[in-house]
């Protein structure tokens, strides 16, 4: 049996507003406007859901800002949804990350008096009048630089007897895979604190570590590239009587990122290649309720439709992308096709397995899988990396050209095109 509701919060984290979507707008129909206003919404739509769910305070978790400003329109309009939370007696505390840390914003605005924004230069244990009526003490720490290495939960205050405690704090936690390390620390150094809350900030996937107590990254607020896929949101938090925690994912977001597998094994022609397209992204229509996509689709498997596909590949991916523009009804857009398939008779296991093709398709499976090897390929293209432009260095998912991730993807896109033309020279 349920208690009874005491108080409700939101925690979000990382709205990096302002933040540039990145792999559509370079093409023609894209969304332009929808793409750059994307993160002011998002935040917009957390404040509506705010206010209408009536939440006592708000929690962000930080990276309020994606860095500096390039002038002050981007604080002005976090000062505005502030001030809207103050119309509604809502207090907000917060903590800034690594990408606002404190000596990396060189411009300032005065912030609503609703807005607590905790100290860089010691854990602190917000002061909100509204806080303490509830019960609540909520305690944390910003960033006073971008790279913060040490593990900050150590100096974190003691529990306050009698109160709901809840830590706010911007981490990795002990390495979570695609983020920088920073202030590192364990679960364990987070239970030890014996507070009733975790709520972090930092990681862009949303995700619940533990529920004993709750320890909750919610993910940002808006994806901003296909890296960051599926929905993005906060969690609403409701506590009863008895101290129980609910949480529940609220999306916020306005775009979205998906990736749209479709297996072509067996398809004769490319037009049975776009039919298995046309249902796939149907579902994800479906499945996402309205709203807009982004769509990456990579195709794999064995098929005939595989000499069609690699001879005209533009031509293809424009199909695709006519497609996704009538099955979203103008809602879905195609952001990239990767063409993974290989001819129907490349991959007979019978006349592979023992012959210098099957050899190669046996090295570049390790080579792909084994973390080592993408490690160790990928420190002999440093001096490359040395010599090279940012612009040039990073590609278009803002991965680094020796990162392992990067050369995994590119691994799978090399391995069909070249099985396949060393096929089709050594057949009769």
């Amino acid at each position: 049996m349920k208690g009874s509701l005491v108080f409700r919060f939101l925690h979000a984290a990382d709205l990096h507003l302002d933040s540039p979507l990145k792999g559509l707008e370079q093409y023609e129909g894209a969304p332009v406007d929808e793409i750059r206003e994307a993160s002011r919404r998002a935040l917009t739509n957390l404040v509506e859901l705010a206010i209408d769910r009536q939440v006592d305070f708000v929690l962000l978790a930080g990276d309020l800002y994606d860095s500096d400003w390039k002038d002050y329109n981007t604080g002005l309009f976090f000062v505005s949804q502030m001030a809207c939370l103050r119309a509604a007696d809502i207090p907000v505390i917060a903590i800034s990350g690594n990408h606002d840390a404190a000596n990396k914003m060189t411009k300032s605005l005065r912030l609503p008096d609703n807005v607590e924004l905790l100290s860089h230069n010691r854990p602190k244990t917000a002061t909100a009048q509204k806080l303490r009526e509830l019960g609540v003490a909520v305690h944390g720490r910003s960033f006073a630089k971008p790279a913060e290495f040490d593990n900050l939960v150590l100096d974190y205050p003691e529990k306050r007897s009698g109160m709901f405690n809840i830590g706010l704090l911007h981490t990795s936690l002990t390495g979570v895979e695609g983020h920088e390390p920073y202030a590192p620390c364990s679960v364990d150094d987070l239970r030890g604190k014996g507070y009733d809350y975790w709520a972090l900030g930092h990681v862009h996937q949303q995700q619940i570590v533990c529920r004993e107590p709750y320890v909750v990254f919610p993910g940002n607020t808006q994806g901003r590239h296909i890296r960051e896929a599926g929905p993005k949101g906060c969690y609403l938090i409701n506590v009863d009587d008895r101290g129980s925690v609910e949480v529940e994912f609220q999306a916020t977001d306005v775009f979205r990122w998906e990736r749209c597998d479709v297996s072509a094994d067996g398809a004769t022609r490319g037009e049975d290649v776009l039919e298995l397209f046309s249902e796939a992204l149907a579902q994800l229509v479906r499945k996402h309720a309205g709203v807009p996509l982004a769509v990456r689709v990579e195709v794999v498997g064995a098929c005939r439709a595989h000499e069609q596909l690699v001879a005209e590949p533009i031509t293809w991916i424009n199909q695709f992308r006519a497609m996704a523009l009538d099955i979203g009804g103008g809602n879905a857009w195609v952001e990239k096709v990767k063409f993974r398939t290989v001819p129907d008779r490349v991959l007979d296991a019978t006349a592979l397995a023992d012959g210098p093709l099957g050899e190669l398709i046996q090295c570049l499976h390790e080579l792909r899988t084994d973390e080592q090897q993408l490690a160790a390929l990928a420190a002999e293209l440093e001096e490359l990396k040395k010599k090279l432009p940012d612009d040039v260095l990073r590609g278009q998912d803002g991965l680094l050209l020796n990162d392992p991730e990067w050369l995994r993807e590119v691994l799978g896109s090399v391995e069909p095109l070249l099985i396949g033309r060393l096929r089709e020279e050594t057949l009769p």
